[in-house]
């Protein structure tokens, strides 16, 4: 019964997040922007990010499916300003200290890493996130080529979210040189929250 208590506790906590993050990214910074909501038959998945090499880098990643598009809508808090490299990763493990447990870029294709929309980018080259000042960052991306809960090659369930120390390049080789691991999580649906 605990555990159970605890499981609902902790999907109620992620949907308020996850509503609240997407109204505060649309409203972020003063600046007006789309805002994605879910229609009534939407599939949702998220991950909850958190910090891996004593970073304090935490915060989460939405993935929200109108129709055909997916929408990912992420958020970090706790890092260094600049750039930081936002991907998806092959496993959906972060139980190594380094996060070397997510594998390595998510790449169903397989095809040279790179920019997201050029001739050649793994399905798990989102990009960077710049984050301020204030240690906080948000990026959002749309797409048709993901899938949310189907179990096919291009399903983000099941997956890693990690967010690197540095930028990625885009060029380097296979994984655009971002450096160490800061934060992971792993995607799940909204019902296995």
């Amino acid at each position: 019964m605990k555990t159970r208590l605890m499981s609902i506790g902790i999907k109620s906590t992620f949907l308020l997040l996850m509503s609240i993050s997407i109204l505060l990214m649309g409203c972020e910074r003063g600046h007006q922007q789309a805002v994605i909501l879910p229609t009534a038959d939407a599939k949702q998945a998220g991950a909850v990010i958190g910090a891996l090499n004593d970073s304090g880098v935490t915060r989460m990643a939405i993935f929200t499916q109108n129709g055909d598009e997916i929408t990912l809508t992420a958020e970090i808090q706790g890092a260094s300003p600049g750039l930081h490299a936002f991907h998806i990763h092959a496993y959906g493990d972060c139980s190594a200290p380094d996060g070397t447990s997510a594998g390595g870029h998510w790449n169903p294709t397989d095809v040279a890493h790179g920019k997201w929309g050029s001739d050649e980018f793994h399905l798990g080259d989102i990009g960077n996130i710049n984050v301020g000042e204030d240690g906080t960052g948000s990026i959002t991306l749309t797409t048709d080529l993901w899938e949310i809960g189907t179990g096919s090659d291009i399903d983000v369930v099941g997956k890693g979210i990690i967010v690197h120390a540095g930028a990625d390049d885009f060029v380097s080789q296979p994984s655009g040189a971002a450096g160490a691991r800061i934060g992971c999580g792993v995607i799940v649906l909204e019902e296995q929250l």
